[in-house]
């Protein structure tokens, strides 16, 4: 069948007079996570995990994803015809350097200009040009030509995210929006990424797996804004919500609404690191394009009062949940029958009791043994395990409520830990505790800290490959920037008030297992350290849910870790307790007493 889809495809490219099609795993708005009518790589391919692209050319075919997927790549693919290229790997070409290999001279490369960045697309047009190689940009894409069965547009209504949860009216956001427009001489700002249409708007829905978000386009000038969405999700409440503010128009007239803009010489802002070409091409051959971070980006990141405020009372509902899910757990595991995927749908079922549920932030990530040296494991039933009262267990979940979003790691012992897993816990624990309790002054890059989270695993020649803190969106992405505590995102961007992180340091050893302990911090003022010379940061903390003590051995600990270790603790109990049942009290209590 892939074989027969690839033929296909070929014969479309002759039709089209292209030499190679690039098939990336992207959608217009540059989402993390596609929507099913946008999947087409994985329909095209058969390799359905979260990150891969493929290239076809008449001869040849292949598929570029990571480590994570390189297994099921290797199983997915067989008898496709479709050659795996190992990304990152040294021996591996890159996509534009095969193409490069693989196309002679006066050839052409096919691409949707909607599913590739304009950074991205400039980039490869003027390397391919090198080689005197074209790129040809396709106005049909050509695998939606073949997909038949291809599903369609979410229908899902449009829900309006009241003020009282959003804490900042439509009015107000787009007003702050159009005074940086001024600032930068821009008469028009062209939205395209789903997360900033929906704060903007202050509007959610289903369209994307995990991301509460709407799928649409805006156009906001100095004196309107118009929302591109589909007609059959538009609802009474929504029009009168945006009466007065926003014009509601169809997501397939968007095009023609770029073509008008295009006609006048103004000048206009797009996202660049997230736009797509196809917006670019279209408005770049009058329109002056200010391609620079869209404003929205910082103004979501700082959370206003009534976002913290949610933020908190969710992760209150969130650590109930969470104290009943390791309880069973515990109960459960000795007695048999508990697996991977099983265990990830007890807490699932733990966190729809919880009030304002909407659903997981994310995929979770349920790990046992060397299953937790997989960083972005994610079990199915294929790779699904039994626990055993014995090794480690990594449970990576969150949540999406109607006031905000979770995301938290904890690390289980499910028997007795080796002596060699205890002293990797309590660095990455230390790592942890360390950047919780930093002060830092006003200007300080969440590059600067991210050393403070691997310093203990340095000293043993140890480290880990990912960052250690992402943003987190109120009701919105469980992964946002600009900010992040990192050795490659959020660099150049200050941590601010309100901005919410996360503070996951972890270890993993391959083929044996993995740790992380993760929690949500925010950056509030630091009262005690800041002074008229000098003001100071610092983090607090969002989530609550206890740690196993089992796997902390204190003689690596400070006074000053193993005080803030019980002063955590003591808080886990008092603010949960209220909300739990008197056995679940009960565990709480012995689960959290100092040490």
């Amino acid at each position: 069948m892939i074989k027969e889809r690839i033929n296909k495809l070929r014969e479309l490219m002759r039709k089209n007079k292209i030499d190679a099609y690039v098939v990336l795993s992207t959608d217009p708005h540059a989402s993390e996570y596609v929507p099913a009518l946008w999947q087409r790589r994985a329909w095209l391919s058969g390799f359905d995990g979260s990150a891969g692209d493929v290239v076809v050319t008449m001869k040849k075919a292949g598929l570029w994803t990571d480590s994570r997927y390189f297994l099921q790549a290797e199983q997915q693919l067989q008898g496709t015809g479709i050659d795996l290229y190992k990304a990152g790997l040294p021996e591996t070409p890159d996509m534009l350097t095969f193409l490069k290999q693989e196309l002679n001279e006066g050839q052409t490369v096919g691409i949707d200009p909607r599913v590739i960045s304009y950074q991205q697309a400039s980039q490869w047009q003027k390397e391919l040009a090198l080689r005197k190689i074209k790129m040809k940009f396709l106005e049909e894409n050509l695998v939606d030509a073949l997909w038949e069965d291809q599903p369609e547009m979410p229908q899902d209504p449009i829900m309006v995210w009241e003020d009282k949860y959003a804490g900042e009216s439509v009015e107000s956001k787009l007003a702050r929006i159009r005074q940086k427009m001024a600032e930068k001489g821009c008469q028009t700002h062209v939205l395209t990424q789903l997360d900033a249409i929906a704060w903007t708007f202050n509007i959610r829905s289903r369209d994307v797996d995990y991301n509460p978000v709407v799928i649409a386009y805006a156009v906001i000038t100095e004196d309107e804004a118009e929302l591109f969405v589909h007609k059959k999700k538009v609802t009474r409440a929504l029009k009168k919500h945006l009466k007065g503010l926003a014009k509601i128009r169809h997501y397939d007239s968007f095009k023609k609404r770029l073509l008008k803009l295009a006609r006048r010489k103004t000048r206009v802002w797009l996202d660049g690191s997230s736009v797509n070409y196809w917006v670019a091409m279209l408005l770049q051959k009058r329109c002056e394009l200010f391609l620079e971070e869209s404003p929205v980006t910082l103004f979501k990141a700082i959370k206003n009062e009534t976002e913290l405020a949610g933020m908190r009372a969710c992760h209150i509902r969130d650590g109930v949940a969470m104290v009943r899910f390791l309880k069973w757990l515990e109960e459960n595991v000795p007695q048999g029958g508990v697996t991977e995927m099983s265990a990830a749908q007890r807490l699932e079922k733990f966190r729809a009791e919880q009030s304002l549920y909407q659903g997981p932030s994310f995929e979770t990530i349920s790990a046992y043994g060397e299953h937790g040296a997989i960083v972005h494991y994610a079990c199915s039933p294929e790779t699904d395990v039994e626990l055993k009262p014995e090794g480690i267990y990594l449970i990576d979940s969150g949540g999406q409520y109607l006031d905000g979003t979770t995301d938290i790691t904890r690390t289980l012992a499910l028997g007795e830990p080796t002596e060699e897993q205890r002293d990797r816990f309590t660095r990455i624990l230390k790592g942890h505790i360390d950047l919780a309790i930093a002060s830092f002054p006003v200007g300080t890059q969440g590059i600067q800290l991210d050393t403070l989270a691997r310093k203990a695993l340095w000293e043993i020649g140890q480290n880990y490959g990912h960052g250690t803190g992402h943003g987190v969106g109120a009701f919105l992405s469980v992964h946002e920037g600009p900010q992040g505590i990192s050795f490659y995102r959020g660099i150049g961007v200050p941590l601010e008030v309100g901005m919410v992180c996360s503070n996951e340091p972890g270890f993993y050893k391959a083929g044996e297992y993995g740790m992380r302990v993760e929690n949500l911090i925010v950056v509030v003022k630091d009262e005690q350290k800041s002074s008229e010379e000098w003001s100071f940061l610092k983090f607090e903390n969002l989530t609550y849910c206890p740690i196993d003590l089992k796997l902390v051995d204190l003689n690596l600990l400070t006074r000053e870790e193993i005080d803030y270790l019980n002063a955590y603790h003591k808080k886990v109990y008092d603010i949960l307790a209220p909300y739990l049942k008197k056995e679940e009290r009960q565990w709480l209590k012995e689960k959290t007493q100092p040490v």
